[in-house]
């Protein structure tokens, strides 16, 4: 997939849906937008994103079912090194001290062990 092929709203809409529901039929797409267009202008767009080699799409009886050709991790790990480069100049300490002073960012004892965890790993892997 050529990653220079950045999506426009409605694309990036659409790979959530597909993202979430792990995949999903034309109508299931239409059903899942927020204002709809109509169902020719889904199958046009999903075929524009099969064209960019974001989604593949394989028969289920009388309909095609569309999947996303990245697993959600994979997709998740190059969206998020994106946002680090392009918002904070590819610091991870940057990005995450504006996570944790958000005020509405929620995060549990648990995921600060966890982090801490992946920190001290981190060091000892000499990464």
């Amino acid at each position: 997939m050529d990653e220079s092929q950045s999506l426009s709203r409605r694309e990036r809409q659409i790979m959530d849906i597909l993202y979430a529901a792990d995949g999903g039929t034309v109508n299931e797409v239409q059903a899942a937008l927020v204002d709809a267009p109509t169902d020719m202008a889904v199958r046009r767009l999903l075929h524009i994103l099969e064209e960019k080699g974001h989604v593949k799409r394989r028969k289920r009886g009388r309909e095609f079912v569309y999947v996303p050709r990245q697993s959600k991790a994979v997709a998740g790990r190059k969206a998020l090194s994106r946002v680090l480069e392009t918002f904070f100049g590819g610091a991870v300490d940057d990005a995450l001290a504006a996570h944790l002073m958000n005020n509405s960012a929620k995060v549990s004892p648990e995921q600060l062990e966890r982090i801490q965890q992946l920190i001290d790993q981190t060091r000892k892997e000499g990464r």
